[in-house]
């Protein structure tokens, strides 16, 4: 293919306004538009040079207006010596042969047993996340509503760092260098290295070690949310080996473990408790999903998924990757909530303001 610098294409357009001028001039209009194919090839070539121009100019940004219509959130790729918390964490700890809690049933029931799965994740939807740099420096941030359930710091915030659109304003950061997890709700820049939110949360990833009882974090359980998200290069590995996140509308005033603290005033007995796991029964049958999907209910079987926030009916939380297939929420609605069961995870507990768990415990 050959191709024409930017001076001589810029040149040969000139002359072809020039000349169609001229034959507008010398003819009429009258008498030119007699000649419609001839007259189209003359538009289009009069248009080719600006847009090839435009694409010329647009190339070198077409990466980054890619990931800014589609984003791809980075691979967590840590230090050998940073685990995404201990082997023995909660959120590590499989629990497909836990006994099933004794209010699974009303649960479900009141969760709404005939509702369909939802992810809550996707090519254009999702959370965002970013890595933080070995040498960022720290930021300040101001706490307006929950201050004394919030860690004071330091936080470690580029000003770039991308803040989740909608109502909740997350922003979740990964420090590889540290071993830390920053974490803040309703978030806002306000100036260079400076931020407002209305909580947040330092959770150390070699550590067990939960929130005081009561206090909230980024996240209405008082967990963390970055330790529950379905990410897609965790499905590429084939296998995710940690509990997911997710969301129901209306919650119990409680939390059990490991959740740390409550987000409703209801005192029904039979809506589930901040903290509550479920998992996807064991008879339900997973070959006729595709394999990325597959990987996802594997996880359910295995690990469960905890219940972190008030939100959508059965929604899972997953990180946004345009790389997920257009099709997977209709996948994912073949799930329902009667495919599901809570488990009494309160047996792997070593101690109420540990994460450690204890291991398997027989059904």
């Amino acid at each position: 293919m050959i191709y024409l610098s930017a001076e001589i294409t810029f040149t040969l357009w000139l002359a072809l306004m020039a000349i169609s001028a001229l034959g507008f001039q010398l003819f009429g209009w009258a008498k030119v538009k007699q000649f419609p194919l001839p007259l189209a090839v003359l538009l289009v070539s009069l248009m080719a040079a600006p847009l090839g121009g435009i694409t010329y100019l647009a190339r070198p940004h077409a990466l980054r207006i890619r990931a800014l219509v589609h984003p791809v959130n980075s691979a967590l790729t840590l230090p050998g010596d940073c685990p995404f918390f201990p082997k023995d964490n909660v959120w590590n700890t499989k629990i497909d042969e836990l006994p099933v809690d004794s209010h699974s049933a009303a649960y479900v029931a009141a969760m709404g047993s005939g509702i369909p799965l939802h992810p809550d994740f996707g090519s254009s939807s999702g959370y965002e996340y970013s890595t933080v740099g070995r040498d960022e420096t720290i930021a300040f941030v101001a706490f307006t509503e929950a201050a004394a359930e919030s860690d004071p710091g330091p936080y470690r915030i580029p000003d770039d760092a991308v803040v989740e659109e909608g109502s909740d304003h997350h922003v979740l950061l990964v420090d590889p260098a540290r071993c830390r997890l920053y974490e803040l709700y309703e978030a806002k820049k306000v100036a260079s290295r400076k931020w407002e939110a209305a909580s947040g949360a330092i959770f150390d990833l070699r550590s067990n070690r939960l929130r005081p009882a009561g206090w909230t974090s980024a996240d209405a359980a008082g967990l963390p949310i970055q330790a529950g998200l379905v990410r897609y290069d965790e499905v590429l590995s084939g296998a995710i080996h940690h509990a997911l996140r997710f969301t129901t509308p209306h919650t119990r005033n409680a939390f059990v473990w490991p959740a740390t603290h409550r987000a409703s005033s209801l005192a029904d007995p039979n809506l589930p408790a901040m903290g509550q796991r479920f998992r996807l029964r064991r008879s339900f049958e997973v070959s006729g999903f595709s394999p990325e999907i597959q990987v996802v209910l594997v996880a359910l079987k295995d690990y469960g998924m905890i219940l972190a926030d008030n939100g959508g009916p059965w929604f899972i939380s997953g990180a946004r990757d345009s790389r997920w297939s257009s099709g997977i929420n209709s996948e994912f609605r073949r799930l329902h909530g009667s495919d599901f069961e809570a488990v009494n995870s309160s047996l792997l507990m070593v101690t109420p303001d540990s994460a450690q768990a204890r291991g398997i415990i027989s059904r």
